[in-house]
């Protein structure tokens, strides 16, 4: 078994379920903040967004690394001078910060001390799909 295609559809898997969780938990804080007056309705979206971060979202994100960087070891540590695979790490970086950013907001819904309007998480909410476009054209065009 060619153990690099492996890792590459390891990597890919726990990618995708990493941004999945990127993309829907500040749409979950949409309907909270929209809803934060109703302790029922407001204890659901709690769960929902605990759940989503800690037992989905966390796990695919150290997956994702862990397989990123048994990649790179696959393809040989010198690729990591070349620009797109600069690039990458970076954006890469990026949306890790931005996922225990959502971390934190998630920390605040917790204690009911929410100070953000729906609109917020509405804008929030593009900054993973640009990161994820940003880096499919560098990996797949890798400029030099």
């Amino acid at each position: 078994m060619n153990t690099y295609l492996l890792f590459k559809s390891l990597h890919l898997i726990s990618v995708i379920s990493w941004m999945a969780g990127l993309l829907y938990l500040p749409r979950i804080f949409v309907y909270h903040s929209q809803n934060n007056t109703q302790p029922i309705i407001s204890e659901v979206f709690k769960v929902m967004e605990r759940k989503l971060f800690f037992y989905i979202m966390t796990p695919a994100m150290i997956l994702s690394w862990l397989f990123g960087l048994i990649l790179i070891h696959e393809i040989g540590f010198e690729k990591l001078g070349q620009t797109w695979m600069i690039l990458k790490l970076i954006f890469v970086v990026i949306l890790t910060i931005y996922h225990f950013y959502l971390g934190r907001i998630l920390g605040q819904f917790k204690f009911d001390l929410n100070t953000h309007s729906h609109k917020f998480y509405r804008f929030i909410n593009e900054i993973p799909t640009l990161l994820l476009i940003l880096i499919i054209f560098v990996v797949v065009f890798k400029p030099i």
